[in-house]
């Protein structure tokens, strides 16, 4: 488990701090008392979770293009992070086919322009990449991918993420060796949270159509993917920093996922939602010849667990009570962010009461 002790009073930066993952990221930096400085164009979708919340003044929001290196320098050297959270990326795969050129500048580039700014900057002691679990050269087997497997994502977006994988190890072995600053990467599953309001995701799918009292159309109802709340990762990148922090032997490259019962159809979970909203929700299959994706993967969280005691807090059902309980305050027109809080105060108890 992370330590909120830790953070109070650092100063971190996160790149993608107005996307789904970094708004609850950047929330739970700001609950814990650290001095959080975010790097990341506009919100990417509207609505906006990023803007549902006071983090405008709560912390430095830096509206900019992570592909500019000389204004994310110039943040670097103004503010000067002890910690940094890389989570700015182009993150649809239906996207990156549409656009595979803005893709690879983004994931790929984006994070040189960032490893460039840690090595020139020595204030900065923990650097965590997040990228995904796309980034195997998947098989489509059953068993989970472990982190010393082959990378090699399929599509533009897994592949870009790939090399935004194999550039971390480059400069983590060719800038980082002499203790300078403790690199790591992390490949997480699919998180589903209240707030996330991207296109081509199944969790946004189905309350949007929820919302509207329409059935939920799913694209792929047998592909298997590791479900889990979006506090399950974050949690564990906030571990992984502090603990490479105080001692950068713990550097490495770590899978963050569900249990293996955690890993269900994308069917399975359309259903377990439905009953959770209740309201006699409703979904249907409509497969469609759209580009490729994955139909079956999973991840081997061995290794988080051995090093850190890590594990999973919240299992698959719970994790979709919590985006119901959200979402509906939201249809709502109540108070998001309160919730937002609570979740996370939640989260944290049941953490440390796993301890």
């Amino acid at each position: 488990m992370f330590d909120t002790n830790f953070y109070k009073g650092k100063s971190v930066l996160i790149t993608g701090h107005t996307g789904f993952k970094g708004t609850w990221l950047s929330k739970m930096l700001v609950m814990a008392g650290a001095e959080v400085i975010g790097y990341s164009l506009a919100p990417p979708t509207n609505p906006s979770l990023y803007e549902m919340t006071s983090l405008d003044q709560t912390m430095l929001s830096v509206i900019g293009d992570i592909r500019d290196r000389e204004k994310l320098m110039r943040v670097f050297d103004k503010t000067k992070p002890e910690i940094v959270f890389h989570l700015a990326a182009q993150p649809i795969v239906r996207d990156s086919y549409k656009d595979p050129v803005y893709t690879y500048e983004t994931n790929v580039m984006g994070t040189v322009y960032v490893l460039e700014c840690v090595r020139q900057n020595s204030c900065v002691k923990s650097f965590l990449n997040i990228t995904t679990d796309k980034v195997y050269y998947n098989r489509e087997w059953e068993w989970g991918y472990r982190e010393d497997d082959p990378l090699d994502g399929y599509d533009p977006y897994s592949n870009s993420k790939s090399c935004s994988e194999l550039v971390t190890h480059s400069y983590k072995n060719s800038f980082f060796a002499d203790g300078a600053a403790a690199v790591s990467t992390a490949r997480a599953g699919n998180v589903i949270g209240g707030g996330d309001f991207a296109d081509y995701r199944i969790v946004p799918d189905c309350v949007r159509a929820a919302i509207k009292g329409e059935p939920i159309v799913v694209r792929n109802p047998y592909s298997t993917r590791p479900y889990q709340h979006v506090l399950e990762p974050l949690s564990a990148y906030l571990m992984i920093a502090q603990q490479q922090y105080k001692d950068r032997n713990y550097a490495g490259y770590y899978n963050v996922g569900p249990d293996e019962k955690d890993c269900i159809t994308t069917g399975e979970l359309a259903e377990r939602f439905c009953r959770l909203w209740g309201e006699g929700i409703s979904w249907v299959s409509q497969q469609e010849n759209g580009p490729h994706e994955a139909n079956f993967l999973k991840l081997d969280c061995s290794r988080i667990k051995k090093v850190f005691g890590w594990k999973p807090v919240w299992g698959v059902d719970e994790a979709l009570q919590k985006v119901v309980e959200w979402s509906k305050i939201y249809a709502a027109g109540k108070d998001t962010e309160k919730c937002m809080e609570q979740q996370i105060e939640a989260f944290i108890k049941k953490e440390n009461e796993h301890v």
